[in-house]
């Protein structure tokens, strides 16, 4: 590549990360702006908005619903797609469109229309079973269902899933040991991007719970919209910020995995290139 070609694409680059992150990054620069506002127009900044989070049990309880909601989505959907996702590959090839066609469903469906046909099932749950707000991750694992799935198929697409599990098998190994010392490890950045959607998925989901009336962290920003509207910003802010902190931990631990895998891959061709010529 030349070196004037060279200096467009840095320059391209550039123009193209600053304007991606001012729109981005320019919303939740004003929104955090509102929140600090003070009374009257030449009132000081203040963070009492941001202090006075905890102090609103509901939108406390809303917090800790929603982010227990994320966790139990999160580790429920990874559990029932890992496995069912080799198991395809593996034995059932032919049904991989398949299952990526009802995985898809949901991005095909409004969330207004899943409510109607939820509300029935959580009525019968709510009066035999439980009225828990946990409850709701059945319904959040439907609705993740299509990242997640994408995220795993890249992951599992990148390795070879037959040749280590058979070569674990030939060594002994049964098959939850294939999948949690074998195939888990060689698909974690796939883990990783699952868990980060599904969590910002749920972190962000209002139309269910509010239909479904159960006060989730984005039902309880909307409700003290009304009264506060400086404490509601805040701890929407909060939760943009949380997400954005996941992404960069995200990153980063990708990227160390990455270094790492590839600097294992390095070693083994040197010592096999190495031994190689030893017997020769």
């Amino acid at each position: 590549m030349s070196r004037s070609r060279r200096a467009k694409l840095q320059v391209f680059r550039v123009v193209t990360f600053v304007l991606l992150g001012a729109f981005f990054l320019g919303p939740i620069w004003f929104m955090f702006e509102f929140s600090t506002r003070g009374i009257g127009e030449n009132s000081p900044r203040t963070l009492d908005a941001w202090k006075a989070i905890g102090t609103y049990p509901d939108l406390v309880a809303g917090i800790v619903a929603s982010l227990e909601l994320a966790v139990i989505t999160s580790i429920g959907v990874l559990v029932v797609l890992v496995p069912t996702m080799v198991w395809v590959r593996l034995r059932l090839p032919r049904l991989r469109r398949v299952i990526e066609s009802i995985s898809l469903l949901p991005l095909t469906i409004p969330a207004i229309v899943l409510v109607v046909g939820f509300s029935p099932m959580y009525q019968w749950m709510g009066t035999n079973f439980s009225d828990s707000i946990l409850t709701l991750s059945l319904a959040y694992a439907i609705l993740v269902l299509p990242y997640a799935y994408r995220a795993l198929d890249a992951g599992l697409a990148a390795i070879d899933v037959k040749t280590l599990s058979e070569a674990a098998r030939s060594l002994g190994a049964d098959w939850f040991t294939v999948m949690l010392r074998v195939i888990v490890p060689n698909i974690s950045s796939a883990l990783l991007n699952a868990g980060l959607l599904s969590v910002a998925l749920v972190l962000g989901e209002y139309t269910i719970a509010n239909n479904l009336l159960y006060p989730n962290l984005q039902v309880e920003i909307v409700s003290l919209a009304r009264t506060n509207a400086g404490v509601s910003i805040a701890v929407a802010v909060a939760s943009l910020l949380f997400a954005f902190v996941l992404l960069v931990a995200l990153s980063f631990v990708g990227g160390q995995r990455g270094v790492r895998r590839r600097n294992r891959e390095r070693l083994v061709q040197t010592f096999a290139r190495d031994f190689s010529g030893g017997t020769r």
